[in-house]
Formats: C-alpha cells, sequence, structure tokens
C-alpha cells in the first residue's frame, strides 16, 4: 500500500463528470495535509489510511461523500460535520454536490491532523456494553434428566453461566421435538463426563 494506488485513479475516472473535480480536489488536499497519509481501496470506496482509517470518499449518481472514521471523536467547534459513525461512509458532510458543498480546505486538514493524531496516539472508540442476554430458563424435562444422573448434576453445577447458556440455547434451537429431545441425551451423557457443550472444539 502506497501513498498513491491506481485503483483511485480508475475509481476518479469512471465517476461522473460532476463528481471528478469533486474527488480529485479531496485527494490532493488530503494529501496536501500529511505526505504519510497512504491510499487504498475497502468496500470498494477510496480510503485515505495512516495507522489505520482517517477518511474516506466515494461517488455516487448525483452526489459524492466524504466522511472521517468514528468522526464522533473529533473537535468540531463549527458544527461543520453532519450525521453518526454509522453513517459515515456516507459522508461526514451531507451529500456534496459540487465543490461549494465542501467545508474549507483548511477545516478539512484540520480535521485530517485530528485524525493522524488520534490514530498515532492509540486512542481508540469506547467499546459499548453489550445488552445483558436474556435468561433462558432450564426446561422440566432437561431438570428432570439431571436429577436422575447424580454425577450430570454436579458436573452442571460447576459450569460456568456461559457453559450452561451453551447447552440450554443448543436446546432452544432445535427445529423439532424429537431433535430436542435428542440433544437433551447427547447432553446428559456429555455433561456425565464432563463435557462442556463445545468440547469437541477446545
Amino acid at each position: 500500500m502506497g501513498q498513491f494506488d491506481d485503483r483511485i485513479d480508475a475509481y476518479i475516472a469512471k465517476s461522473g463528470d460532476f463528481a471528478k473535480p469533486i474527488l480529485i480536489h479531496i485527494r490532493e488536499v488530503v494529501h496536501r495535509a500529511s505526505p504519510l497519509i497512504t491510499e487504498t481501496v475497502k468496500w470498494g470506496m477510496p480510503f485515505f489510511d495512516y495507522k489505520g482509517p482517517v477518511c474516506m470518499m466515494a461517488a455516487f449518481k448525483q452526489h459524492c461523500g466524504f466522511g472521517f472514521w468514528k468522526a464522533s471523536r473529533l473537535n468540531d467547534p463549527d458544527h461543520l460535520l453532519q450525521g453518526s459513525d454509522d453513517e459515515a461512509a456516507a459522508g461526514s458532510f451531507g451529500r456534496i454536490n459540487t465543490m461549494e458543498d465542501l467545508p474549507s480546505d483548511e477545516a478539512l486538514i484540520g480535521f485530517i491532523h485530528q485524525m493522524i493524531a488520534m490514530n498515532e496516539s492509540g486512542v481508540k472508540e469506547p467499546k459499548k456494553p453489550s445488552a445483558p442476554k436474556a435468561e433462558i430458563p432450564m426446561p422440566d424435562d432437561f431438570d428432570k434428566l439431571l436429577r436422575n444422573n447424580l454425577t450430570a448434576m454436579s458436573n452442571y453445577e460447576k459450569f460456568s453461566p456461559s457453559g450452561k447458556r451453551e447447552y440450554l440455547e443448543w436446546f432452544v434451537e432445535a427445529k423439532t421435538e424429537a431433535t430436542r429431545e435428542k440433544r437433551m441425551q447427547q447432553a446428559l451423557e456429555w455433561i456425565a463426563e464432563g463435557k462442556t457443550r463445545n468440547w469437541k472444539y477446545k
């Protein structure tokens, strides 16, 4: 991956006539901001990287998009950025139909320098806490099977919550009652041997 990528030349060449000057200008501004930035193509769009994604651009039938990766982390005192991070691929500045729809070169370069600094420092987006999974109740018939096999019952009680859940999810996912009963019998055998649901892959 070099500073310039021939695939982006080809991408610009096949874009609509209205889009060509916009894409050429964005590309020039990005490289003017820093000679450290390299080009690549991801998801069919031109990306500009430096120790991680910095920004990307795209041409559509009637407009262009120019977006910053995780734009919500950028300092934006003039409120130039639009949309959410989930919409960044479609553009951080809304639909760009003409050169006048782009912020000033100075503003763009400022955002680029911020992204370079963040990638340089290794700052990462904080992970959103995952929603807790709904509890799966113990099926009465499997509870009865366990109670009739003391070894299996003892082993099952020693499993972690996720280990227990793996078996319960396996039962719930069964498409037919016959499959469900077969899985319960197999589970009872494995649990009596102290095996978790995915013991074959561990």
